[in-house]
């Protein structure tokens, strides 16, 4: 880390409002929500979406109530002008539905979109230039009547292409980067493009204030907020939006705090997809007012459907802690915290009214479509982390956390071939089958251990590999460590221990001692072994031939 980033760095300036309102204010209604998932969430993609994809993705937009959709930058490329023109072609835009296009300022990019937007019924078209002082200074090397007038002209050319234009089109401006923006400036361009768009009570303006980059607190982008709607011509007749990016890790805060400070439309993704650290999740902004009481105006009352819709869209896995929707956001995995919800939840069943009062769930589960045992039930859409929640809670194996992924991806290999859910002895006998009960082609039969003088361990290991009896001995600086060393005197394979852990099971007086052992072959592969036996010793070397047995 740079030691001097008190000179590298500087903080950011606070906004000078002394009478914010906004602090004592609380969200009461949804704002007007626009996905750009397909816009500026494909723009993100590593491979960006194919047709198929976004059609798939856009069906779900719709499903889940969304009114206004941003379609792509259809001037930018053939997939994006082409993708347009299939939801047209195929009359797949509802009527209530207005779908939004971005564009700059410039005269054959905006004949293109209007082009693509031949047929649509209701449009927003997004033109956008970039106003901040590092991109003024930097990138355009313009004066800042240069980049007002750049903006004027996307406007006079929107109303241009326009007139040709059968349905109806509404005009959204963002003065992209505005948080590295002058406010004072912001408000001169945003007002100056209204006043040319000529707005009125039929003619409202989208006026879009991003956080392109984030670059304060989330006060201070409420502040902004607050501050724009006192100073924007015609107040009544601009909607503001806001459209946040997580750079700080605050888009979420920051999304709420502004609509407290007056905005009155968000645009963000399912997810967070997006540039860099994302975009606002819409699903965590609308849920977050479910849980007050609030209706989001979204349906998210399927949210695994959601989250494998665009999983399958983007390619990108949804984090297990992901507000809402992760695999374990319904599971707690300390004994106190079962205890309480458990409490809760039948507490919940007994009482009068339906308020929601368990401890540690915000959200009912059953209002996404989930529940607080979900993880229990292991179908081919079940995660590594609830296999092992199985395993521990109905049998008592703490399987280590490096260990999920392979029992994880050997019963969803089941589970995709059966097309059924397994219940909880399915998954043990699964289990049982990989890790104790295997073909044997190296059999373990007897261990014999003690002490040297020196501190050393040494060990004499009878075993039999395919069919032939061998007794080595070997010396170590532990049990396993000398049971390698005389198993290597004979063994053709190499390998090498990679990890190790252990507990005991079940109650005191018959426990057994669970081992596990991850070993590593000459190629990389990672294999793990579980072993059991009253003596936590005797499991270890059942583990490691465990282990063997499944790599080789």
């Amino acid at each position: 880390m740079n030691q001097n980033s008190d000179t590298k760095y500087r903080a950011y300036a606070q906004i000078d409002l002394p009478n914010r309102s906004w602090p004592s204010k609380t969200i009461t209604h949804a704002p007007q929500w626009c996905s750009v998932d397909l816009r500026d969430g494909n723009q993100a993609l590593i491979t960006p979406m194919n047709l198929d994809q976004k059609l798939s993705l856009f069906k779900l937009l719709l499903t889940l109530g969304f009114k206004e959709i941003e379609v792509g930058f259809p001037s930018a490329s053939k997939v994006e002008f082409d993708f347009l023109r299939v939801l047209v072609d195929q009359n797949l835009i509802p009527d209530d539905v207005t779908i939004q296009v971005l564009v700059q300022a410039r005269e054959h990019l905006i004949a293109k979109t209007f082009e693509s937007l031949q047929g649509v019924k209701n449009a927003t078209v997004h033109l956008y230039n970039s106003t901040s002082i590092a991109q003024r200074k930097i990138v355009f090397q313009k004066e800042k009547q240069d980049i007002i007038d750049l903006a004027l002209e996307g406007v006079d050319l929107v109303k241009k292409y326009e007139k040709a234009h059968a349905g109806n089109i509404f005009l959204e401006y963002s003065p992209e980067s505005f948080t590295g923006t002058e406010l004072e400036y912001a408000a001169e361009i945003c007002n100056a493009v209204t006043a040319r768009w000529g707005i009125s009570d039929s003619r409202k303006v989208i006026i879009n204030l991003p956080a392109t980059v984030e670059m304060a607190t989330p006060n201070v982008y409420a502040d902004q907020i607050e501050w724009m709607g006192q100073n924007l011509d015609n107040r009544k007749n601009v909607i503001i939006s806001t459209h946040t990016h997580n750079d700080r890790g605050t888009s979420v805060a920051a999304t709420e705090l502004a609509l407290l400070a007056g905005a009155d439309r968000v645009e963000g993704t399912l997810l967070s997809n997006g540039e860099r650290t994302g975009n606002v999740d819409i699903i965590t902004l609308a849920l977050n007012m479910t849980t007050q009481g609030v209706d989001s105006k979204l349906d998210f009352t399927d949210i695994d459907n959601v989250v494998k819709t665009v999983e399958e869209c983007t390619a990108i896995d949804t984090h297990v802690r992901h507000p809402y929707v992760g695999e374990l956001v319904y599971t707690a995995f300390s004994g106190s915290h079962q205890d309480a919800i458990n409490k809760g939840l039948a507490h919940q069943k007994s009482k009068e009214d339906s308020f929601w009062e368990v401890p540690y769930l915000p959200i009912d589960p059953n209002d996404v479509g989930r529940n607080y045992e979900s993880i229990i039930r292991i179908n081919s859409q079940s995660g590594k982390g609830g296999i092992a929640y199985i395993l521990e809670d109905n049998f008592g194996y703490q399987l280590p956390k490096k260990m999920h992924p392979e029992i994880g991806r050997i019963v969803q290999a089941i589970t995709d071939n059966e097309g059924r859910e397994l219940n909880p002895k399915e998954i043990l006998n699964i289990f049982e089958e990989t890790y104790f009960r295997l073909q044997e082609k190296i059999s373990f039969n007897d261990f014999k251990v003690k002490s040297n003088e020196n501190g050393t361990i040494w060990c004499q290991l009878t075993y039999t590999d395919s069919g032939e009896k061998i007794i080595v001995e070997g010396e170590g600086n532990g049990p396993i460590d000398a049971c390698k060393n005389a198993l290597m005197k004979n063994y053709k394979n190499s390998f090498s221990l990679a990890s190790y852990s252990e507990h005991s099971c079940g109650e005191k007086s018959t426990a057994k001692a669970i081992a596990y052992i991850q070993i590593e072959t000459d190629t990389l592969e990672s294999y793990y072994g579980v072993g059991s036996d009253t003596d936590i010793t005797i499991a270890s070397i059942k583990a490691l031939f465990s282990a063997l047995n499944r790599a080789y």
